[in-house]
């Protein structure tokens, strides 16, 4: 179904947050170990240090701190969003989750110091938190623009990756000029999957 604009935007995340809000724990529970499992799996260029961008799920997203420990024991160093006033995202390096603290909005955030938005182009792979992508590689974020204002600042070829449930990756979601396309999504039951082909 072909949907544009933004009330149809507002009309999807009302209806993707009312049935994530309705998954049972123990399912969320055993999609977290899969896309740990399935992160742990991404092929990382080992010619060199390798950075992931990442985020914390909070708020029924999916994934746990178990994905971002996967990434690092498969030998990335992690980036984590430092949330502040609106604009681009901060970022500040995760070394586990004894150095998280509660920030702003609830989210858990490192407590080591906080880079600059610049340090998005260290990342050659941006794992993205979405309520929905599409086949096309049409991202629906939760609406604050965070990442729409971060990601110009990425590396030109860097790997975007929308996490979702597998029933998120959509046939067709509304698209606005600004909206930057991913290239891959990663679910819990078919992995990484190539957007946009």
């Amino acid at each position: 179904m072909e949907i544009a604009g933004r009330t149809d935007k507002r009309e999807w995340r009302a209806r993707l947050l009312a049935r994530r809000a309705g998954v049972d724990p123990a399912v969320h529970e055993a999609e977290a170990d899969a896309l740990a499992g399935a992160a742990s799996r991404l092929a990382f260029d080992a010619t060199g240090e390798v950075w992931v961008a990442a985020y914390v799920p909070a708020g029924g997203e999916p994934g746990s701190l178990a994905m971002l420990d996967a990434l690092r024991n498969a030998g990335a160093r992690v980036l984590l969003p430092v949330t502040g006033v609106p604009g681009p995202l901060d970022w500040a390096e995760y070394s586990g989750s004894a150095a998280l603290r509660r920030a702003r909005y609830g989210l858990l955030e490192p407590v080591g110091p906080a880079l600059s938005p610049a340090a998005i182009a260290t990342a050659t792979t941006i794992l993205i938190p979405a309520l929905a992508v599409d086949r096309r590689g049409v991202r629906l974020g939760r609406g604050a623009g965070y990442y729409d204002r971060t990601l110009p600042a990425a590396r030109p070829d860097a790997r975007l990756i929308a996490v979702v449930r597998d029933e998120e990756l959509l046939d067709r979601l509304p698209e606005e000029p600004h909206d930057r396309r991913m290239g891959w999504a990663l679910t819990p039951d078919a992995g990484l999957t190539r957007l946009g082909e």
